[in-house]
């Protein structure tokens, strides 16, 4: 079982990507600074002096209706896109302890200075999600109620670093723990993309697409957790053999 179409789009949204937003009846896409905060709701962190705040700022009593644009990115070369995410909501400006409260929310993601500048250099705006879709291998529409119930992935900041080590320093135990696990012969198969529920393989030949998921036994919630799990992938038979303690003897303890 692999992530549902809801924690896709949480976890594309959540931050750590680029991402364009586009307003109605308004020029652009805009590039733009956001973040979700624990309840889906999107943040874009805008300077006060750019077209993008120009555009944003409604007339009194007025919303600007948003849509966040943000296209997966695949972490090595060879892996499979996650898709791209697509959510869309009524944005306004954030004020007074509420623009605190929302920054703290911004830091959790994206720990940058400019936050400080908040109300002056630079003006934070959020936008409840009320319609979500993603765009991979055809459009998912997604409910919002199930967006905002995901969470997103806890290992995807992660997500490239983890699989480099993957490669440069356990490549040989990996290839023979997912020889043994798929039942796979010829190739070599190599860990293209890891999530909270677990991995995708390649395998094959060169220019050979063929690729099989190995579901961990439960969703891991961390990457402690996720090393833990991995630890009889990275652990060869032939190290466990030789690093198990040696039964002694009675008889020749005898004396």
């Amino acid at each position: 079982m692999g992530p549902s179409p809801a924690e896709i789009v949480r976890t594309l949204a959540a931050g750590r990507l680029p991402g364009l937003v586009h307003l109605a009846h308004r020029p652009g896409p805009f590039h733009v600074r956001h973040a979700t905060d624990p309840d889906g709701r999107v943040l874009m962190l805008v300077p006060v002096v750019s077209d993008l705040a120009a555009e944003l700022a409604p007339h009194p009593g007025d919303d600007v209706a948003v849509v966040l644009d943000v296209l997966d990115l695949p972490p090595a070369a060879g892996a499979p896109s996650l898709g791209r995410a697509w959510v869309s909501g009524w944005a306004a400006p954030v004020t007074g302890a509420e623009a605190r409260a929302a920054a703290a929310d911004f830091a959790a993601v994206d720990p940058t200075g400019d936050l400080f500048d908040v109300g002056t250099r630079f003006r934070l705006h959020r936008f409840e999600v009320v319609e979500a879709r993603l765009e991979s291998a055809g459009v998912h529409r997604i409910d919002p109620a199930e967006y905002a119930a995901a969470a997103p992935d806890p290992l995807h900041p992660v997500e490239a670093a983890l699989l480099a080590d993957l490669a440069d320093h356990h490549g040989p135990e990996v290839a023979g723990y997912l020889r043994r696990r798929l039942d796979l012969t010829g190739g070599e198969p190599r860990v293209v993309r890891l999530d909270r529920h677990g991995l995708v393989v390649a395998y094959g030949g060169p220019g050979d697409r063929r690729r099989a998921r190995l579901a961990f036994p439960r969703p891991v919630a961390d990457v402690a957790e996720l090393s833990r799990l991995l630890h009889p992938m990275l652990v060869s038979r032939g190290f466990e053999k030789s690093e198990a303690p040696a039964r002694r003897n009675p008889r020749a303890a005898a004396p």
